[in-house]
């Protein structure tokens, strides 16, 4: 019986095109950034690119995929609507074998998406449109959903509104009921800075697995450094993994910490999906009931891989 695992986060689609400098500066476009935007600012920016290629995206849509290539049972619920973008996520996602458990409805909000712009020096600059995807409340997800899995891993970014918050507490008691693993990854340092407390607490009394960077590590526990944030979340029991980029990662479980070296690459094409593709690794590894120190060496393999390569997807 394959241990299963469920995904729950913003369901976006990836509109993926190639642009020069200048296109950047003429629509005064941060390099590297990621800037939300509206659905005119979408429709406008669409059409001014040639569009290379389009994906299911999302950070933990991302993981699920990651975790149906090494041959695990992944499955994911995001808000879609039913329209072409919407029809073309599901389908993206059930091409690799993630199994897709939202039943999509047609939405006054358009499924989310984002146009990444690929400059020559392989750096992507992402226009994000959240659409309906934003929009996932407790009443998108019932017991079914969930109580068969092994495992439900949660986005921080998801945290962003009443009625997500409303969802992820939800979930939480779904899962506690059913005796089903909650992991949650903190996403990126500005959501960690707007709800550090939430976050926090969630970590101390309901999540039993939390995946982060060094730097959300570090701001989610208010320290300067990594030695005093580890000091700090130790004593919470949990099992709490940190990614450091070339200086490999780092799990705590219980007063253990166990160190993992990084793998080195010849040529780092792009570094996106690299903390998404870890997850992956880790906790496919970890359903298997494998040792702690290989979960991280398997995240490692795959975020690897990925920055090998264009975009979040492992062929």
């Amino acid at each position: 019986m394959n241990k299963k695992i469920l995904g729950i986060g913003n369901a976006i689609v990836d509109v993926l095109a190639k642009v020069d400098d200048e296109f950047l500066n003429k629509n005064k476009l941060t390099k590297g950034s990621m800037k939300l935007i509206n659905k005119s600012e979408f429709e406008n920016l669409k059409k001014n690119i040639k569009i290379e290629k389009v994906v299911a995206g999302g950070s933990v849509a991302n993981s699920m995929a990651g975790v149906a290539y090494l041959q695990g049972s992944a499955s994911f619920v995001g808000k879609i609507n039913s329209d072409n973008f919407g029809e073309l996520y599901k389908k993206s996602l059930q091409d690799i074998n993630v199994k897709f458990s939202y039943i999509e409805k047609d939405e006054d909000l358009s499924t989310g998406a984002s146009i990444i712009l690929i400059t020559p020096d392989s750096e992507r600059t992402m226009c994000t449109y959240l659409g309906i995807s934003s929009h996932l409340s407790a009443s998108d997800i019932n017991e079914k959903n969930i109580a068969d899995h092994k495992l439900v891993f949660l986005e921080g970014y998801l945290w962003d509104k009443g009625i997500s918050e409303k969802m992820f507490k939800h979930v939480i008691s779904i899962a506690k009921r059913n005796k089903v693993k909650i992991a949650m990854s903190l996403s990126d340092i500005f959501c960690v800075n707007r709800h550090k407390q939430d976050f926090y607490n969630l970590l101390k009394n309901q999540l039993d697995i939390l995946i982060g960077n060094e730097n959300e590590i570090n701001e989610l526990a208010s320290k300067k450094n990594l030695l005093d944030s580890i000091n700090q979340l130790k004593i919470l029991n949990k099992l709490i993994v940190i990614t450091r980029s070339e200086n490999g990662s780092i799990a705590i479980k219980n007063n253990e910490i166990i160190n993992c070296k990084s793998v080195k690459v010849d040529r780092i094409l792009d570094l996106t999906g690299a903390g998404d593709l870890f997850a992956a690794g880790f906790l496919k590894e970890y359903l298997d009931n494998s040792d702690i120190k290989k979960c991280l060496e398997i995240g490692s393999k795959l975020a690897s891989k990925i920055i090998q390569k264009i975009g979040a997807r492992l062929e």
